[in-house]
């Protein structure tokens, strides 16, 4: 594939790669487009096969793939341009499956699993009121959402409570539906904590993100009952996602932690 570089423009094609000639322009476009090049005008089918000289075939074909994930929108007559990115709106006070909430935007959502092994982390494990050496299962998913990244997402779990999840797979499933499912488990509540945070270097290559896109970091905890089963931290794209607040004619508390203090906020 094309690797993502920082500079706008074309990348030149390898056709000594594999990878087919449509799957190389269609992931530099994506990149380009994560760049912010196309923002007033995306190039029709004659300028982008001339560009990156290729045939008008190949430029179909990546366009369509683009137009299937909203990326691109274009009409019969019209030239292409660049669809409205869907916002993940999650309100606050309830408990929410990301999976879920991508699916009920109307995108496509699917995860890139990194990492799902059984290892000790005795700072987490404190967080779920465990002994430091307790075995946790560790998934680490990049989380995407209408074919673009939205999230890294890294999950600790009690391993002798979740053994069976090591089973599944969670490219095209959600960790809540597998821990009713395989362990019997089911989130009833908890807590989280967001704050807008740098992502790392890394983070920021998993999520296609320029320097200038926010990130938001939450942290949760989530309980089954009074157990805690879940400790979550996840680095999602600020310009993808965002929380919602109610209230109503007798306001609404909002708690502010700054160090050790607390000030409620009311009205």
């Amino acid at each position: 594939m094309i690797p993502a570089v920082d500079r706008p423009g074309a990348t030149r094609l390898d056709r000594t790669l594999s990878t087919p000639l449509w799957a190389q322009l269609h992931a530099d476009l994506l990149r380009r487009v994560e760049g912010g090049e196309f923002e007033h005008a995306f190039p029709g089918e004659l300028a982008l096969a001339a560009e990156y000289a290729v045939s008008r075939n190949t430029v179909r074909e990546a366009l369509r793939r683009l137009r299937a994930d909203g990326t691109v929108v274009a009409g019969r007559g019209h030239p292409p341009r660049l669809g409205r990115q869907t916002e993940i709106t999650q309100p606050l006070g309830a408990l929410y499956s990301l999976f879920a909430s991508v699916r009920d935007s109307g995108m496509s959502a699917y995860s890139q699993v990194r990492t799902l092994d059984v290892r000790a982390d005795g700072v987490v494990a404190s967080k779920l009121g465990l002994e430091e050496s307790t075995p946790l299962l560790y998934l680490e998913r990049v989380r995407f959402a209408g074919g673009a990244p939205l999230a890294v997402d890294r999950v600790w779990l009690p391993y002798a409570l979740t053994a069976a999840l090591r089973e599944a797979d969670f490219a095209e499933t959600s960790l809540y539906r597998e821990l009713d499912s395989r362990c019997g488990i089911r989130l009833t509540g908890g807590q989280e904590r967001i704050r807008a945070v740098l992502p790392t270097p890394g983070e920021r290559r998993l999520l296609a993100t320029p320097e200038t896109t926010a990130a938001l970091a939450i942290d949760r905890l989530g309980l089954a009952e009074r157990t805690p089963v879940e400790w979550r931290h996840t680095v999602v794209r600020g310009d993808r996602f965002s929380v919602l607040a109610r209230f109503s004619a007798k306001g609404y508390q909002l708690d502010v932690h700054s160090g050790h203090h607390r000030a409620d906020w009311s009205r």
